[in-house]
């Protein structure tokens, strides 16, 4: 549709790095990105694989002043037999013309987006580390680069793809972590752009996210902006807590991302038999469970993290422990499932990897 990908090879190449030590979580990027464009009346057009780099645009790019800009992020893996896969990629695609939409940017053939990820991969395919918990972190997106100054959508567009090869995305790898109950920030409200994977979304989590570091918090629980009262997602991640035997997430309301990661885990539930249900939960019902004692585990979901647990919740400066603290049965089990199809330890039975 959009022609032939050309492949300009880096002449000057970063030696690649030793990917046994440690990554860190986007700090390190492979020697090539793809780029493509679009032009009113011309469509998207150009793809190419060029040498990693920076880019130029005018000041008056309207991607710096009305914040017209969408992303994805997504894992290459390599498996035990030394193939390089893609876990979901065509989800990915779609959510990103989803997100896309939501910001009147154009639309892009879904299938030639999961081909351009697999032509970059495979250009750069040494970065893939083997070691285990890491992959080659995939980030696509799109910025406004029309040069004018005009409360309008943009009439010129740059995709880019770039990547970096990483560990776990936090610290503490599979461990519980502690998350601060947000009762003043929002994140979101039905009809915004909560459920579009939006650049200026975590640019506004990101007070919310300094306070919760205070307070010895890895991530915000962010409530609905209108009751401040039901709990929508946490960060960078879809939420679930399994109460007396059922696990539950809040529903997909409009103001929150409809996490691939979190399709996968309500599809593995189910799969296994486990009563899950997505529905509104407030922060009185988690209150309540605790008091009670059925809240069993919690944990959030996401692509960078994959499944991490949730040691406790700090509402209203009280915390919450989730399970004394410790990991559960129930988190480990999907974990170790998912981590398990990606790195090809286990079959995919769901055909959700792409060799790449």
């Amino acid at each position: 549709m959009y022609g032939s990908i050309r492949i300009e090879p880096n002449l000057h190449s970063k030696p690649l790095p030793n990917l046994d030590e440690n990554l860190g979580f986007g700090k390190l990027f492979t020697n090539h990105m793809f780029m493509m464009d679009y032009e009113e009346g011309q469509g998207w057009h150009d793809p190419r694989i060029i040498p990693y780099g920076p880019i130029s645009h005018d000041p008056a790019a309207m991607v710096f002043h009305y914040g017209q800009a969408v992303f994805e992020g997504m894992k290459a893996f390599r498996t035990e037999n030394d193939e390089v896969v893609l876990f979901r990629p065509d989800q990915n695609a779609k959510r990103l013309n989803r997100s896309s939409e939501r910001l009147s940017i154009p639309q892009m053939d879904e299938e030639f987006v999961v081909r351009a990820i697999q032509e970059l991969v495979r250009v750069d395919a040494a970065w893939v580390p083997k070691k285990k918990g890491s992959s080659l972190y995939i980030r696509p997106f799109i910025i406004a680069t029309e040069a004018i100054l005009g409360v309008r959508p943009s009439m010129k567009y740059s995709f880019i793809i770039i990547m970096s090869p990483v560990d776990a995305y936090y610290d503490e790898g599979l461990q519980p972590i502690n998350i601060l109950v947000e009762s003043y920030y929002a994140r979101s409200v039905q009809g915004g752009t909560g459920n579009a994977k939006v650049a200026g979304n975590y640019a506004a989590s990101l007070k919310a996210q300094t306070l919760a570091k205070e307070h010895n918090c890895a991530q915000v629980l962010w409530l609905d902006a209108i009751e401040k009262k039901y709990l929508e997602e946490v960060g960078s991640m879809n939420v679930f807590f399994k109460i007396n035997g059922e696990v539950v997430t809040p529903s997909l309301s409009g103001s929150i991302l409809e996490g691939i990661t979190r399709g996968s885990i309500i599809h593995l539930l189910k799969e296994w038999g486990i009563s899950v249900s997505e529905r509104k939960i407030s922060i009185d019902d988690i209150v309540q469970a605790h008091a009670d004692g059925t809240l069993e585990e919690a944990f959030g979901t996401g692509t960078a993290a994959v499944v991490s647990p949730i040691g406790s919740l700090l509402w209203n400066g009280t915390p919450m422990v989730v399970n004394h603290g410790e990991i559960g049965q129930l988190v480990e089990r999907l974990y170790t499932t998912i981590t398990g199809i990606q790195c090809g330890k286990l079959p995919d039975t769901f055909d959700w990897l792409l060799k790449v």
